[in-house]
């Protein structure tokens, strides 16, 4: 039987990825305040890195940073306890759905609440953007290079891979020559 932090980070990412709609963006807030506010276990900076770095990397957003926390905590297991807790509510979930979705697909009243749900989960992938963007320190002289990454990838088609290695290289020449 899991026990001590094991257990407890594995509750805590079940925690968030049962209570969360939107995907791994919508959850930065409840991670956030799980791993750094509640249990300290990385601090805010450290918290602004993770997201980067899990941004950053394959797969998906919500089960990369859990991963990070988790190894950060207790190297593999705590990656195994973590990314298990994120992952086990949406294959429950989405196993649930599976078996009963032929019984109320063309439902009105669950049409309905999708369509509804659709503006909250908006909100809850824009939330945490503006907050990263406070965090991360944007002002007038840095603003305009997530703006610029966005529409080179929406309008002209680039793809964000080389949005982030370009923009990973210019941090690093940036960084290069400030010291």
């Amino acid at each position: 039987m899991l026990e001590g932090i094991y257990w407890e980070s594995f509750k805590t990412f079940f925690k968030v990825g049962l209570f969360t709609l939107g995907g791994g963006y919508a959850m930065i807030p409840l991670i956030e305040e799980e791993v750094v506010n509640k249990h300290h276990w990385v601090s805010k900076d450290e918290m602004i890195d993770l997201i980067a770095i899990a941004q950053s990397c394959p797969g998906v957003f919500a089960i990369n940073i859990a991963i990070f926390i988790g190894y950060k905590l207790k190297k593999t297991r705590g990656a195994i306890a973590t990314a298990l807790g994120t992952s086990l509510p949406s294959f429950l979930i989405i196993l649930l759905i599976a078996m009963f979705f032929h019984q109320f697909k063309d439902n009105k009243v669950v049409a309905a609440l999708f369509r509804g749900i659709r503006p909250a989960v908006v909100a809850l992938i824009a939330v945490p953007t503006l907050n990263l963007a406070r965090q991360a320190q944007l002002n007038r002289f840095t603003l305009w290079i997530p703006i610029v990454s966005a529409l080179a990838i929406w309008l002209l088609g680039v793809s964000p891979i080389w949005v982030i290695i370009i923009t990973g290289l210019g941090g690093l020449l940036w960084g290069s020559a400030k010291k």
